[in-house]
């Protein structure tokens, strides 16, 4: 590539971008600086609760103008298709969302501006264009504290928000919809799709600091549609599921070949056995581990040394132990890491 990061700033940019690459083959200045955590605020302003999305930044919009000339080149040095997303509001007047605060045309196209990966067929990058200009779901909150409506001084189990704060369904005109728990895929697949109005039902949780998605309401008749389209196809569902299944386990020891290779390239000291076991551990399917990631799947050097180095902790030190004892996790770190190193250093030879 003609475009080589060499400042820090360059380097977060261009590894956001390069993961949200391999997630979603779809780069925009948004979701990058998202990643690289400066803008701690945005559901506020996908939610029209602020006026602008530099004003729920953590940085000023030099910095801001700076990151995003960083990505124009790195997309561009990329040769990816480039294109302009459409932004508007989670709440139901579906308002244009704004940027800057000044609204200067020029800056607001380029936050609007999505990049697509070249590689994709006509039809994906079709369908990812669609999904840019497409308006977001409707969210509404379950509330895990007392509230009170803004419009008629009430509360319910759900609260919709607005410039002017929660709203309870009925102040909505939502109260007609029933939730329909998350779960079956494609009965909210189908409920959705059938349903003239629906919203997907959110609730914070506390311990992991994010909301969770808890279902979807729909209207009633759509529900009731889209049970009965499950039941006459449930029986060719199940096997599609079937052979899914065995399409993703293929799928998975390739993978797990592909990085156990690749770690033994890196560590050429490694046993090939440990290289294979770390590889099978950190590329489990459902287990959140670092092999899973967008960087892990995509054979990301970095990635996969981190999933030597937590392989060495637990196993090679008595890490576990320390915790077990109540010594503090970055203590306990601290107290290994020299091991580790020792480690590392005899495996890559």
């Amino acid at each position: 590539m003609g475009f080589e990061p060499r400042t820090k700033l360059e380097r977060r940019v261009c590894v956001a971008a390069e993961r949200l690459l391999a997630e979603t083959a779809v780069v925009t200045p948004v979701a990058v600086l998202a990643r690289m955590g400066w803008l701690p605020r945005l559901i506020d302003w996908e939610r029209s609760q602020v006026a602008c999305l530099e004003d729920t930044a953590a940085v000023d919009p030099g910095r801001l103008a700076e990151a995003r000339g960083i990505l124009r080149a790195w997309a561009e040095d990329r040769g990816l298709a480039e294109g302009e997303s459409t932004y508007v509001s989670q709440n139901r007047d579906r308002r244009p969302l704004r940027f800057t605060a000044e609204g200067a045309e020029e800056t607001e196209r380029a936050y609007r501006t999505h990049w697509i990966a070249s590689d994709v067929s006509d039809k994906k990058r079709e369908r990812l264009t669609q999904k840019q200009n497409t308006a977001p779901d409707l969210v509404v909150v379950e509330p895990t504290t007392d509230w009170t409506c803004v419009s008629c001084g009430g509360t319910g189990p759900y609260l919709i928000m607005d410039s002017a704060g929660a709203n309870c369904l009925t102040c909505a005109d939502m109260d007609h919809l029933v939730l329909l728990p998350a779960g079956d895929a494609t009965l909210t697949r189908r409920a959705k799709k059938a349903s003239g109005l629906s919203a997907v039902v959110v609730r914070f949780n506390k311990s992991r600091k994010r909301y969770e998605r808890q279902g979807l309401l729909v209207e009633e008749p759509a529900l009731a549609a889209a049970e009965e389209s499950c039941l006459a196809d449930e029986e060719v569902r199940l096997r599609q599921r079937e052979r899914d299944r065995e399409r993703r386990a293929h799928q998975d020891v390739e993978l797990q070949g592909r990085m156990a290779e690749l770690i033994g390239r890196l560590f050429p000291r490694c046993p090939p056995d440990r290289a294979a076991a770390i590889a099978r551990h950190t590329g489990q399917r459902g287990s959140g581990r670092v092999g899973r990631s967008a960087a892990g799947r995509a054979l990301d050097e970095e990635a996969l040394t981190r999933a030597v180095i937590a392989s060495i902790r637990h196993e090679d030190t008595e890490y576990d132990e320390l915790l077990m004892s109540g010594v503090d996790r970055e203590a306990a770190r601290d107290r290994i890491r020299t091991k580790i190193d020792t480690v590392l250093e005899h495996w890559r030879g």
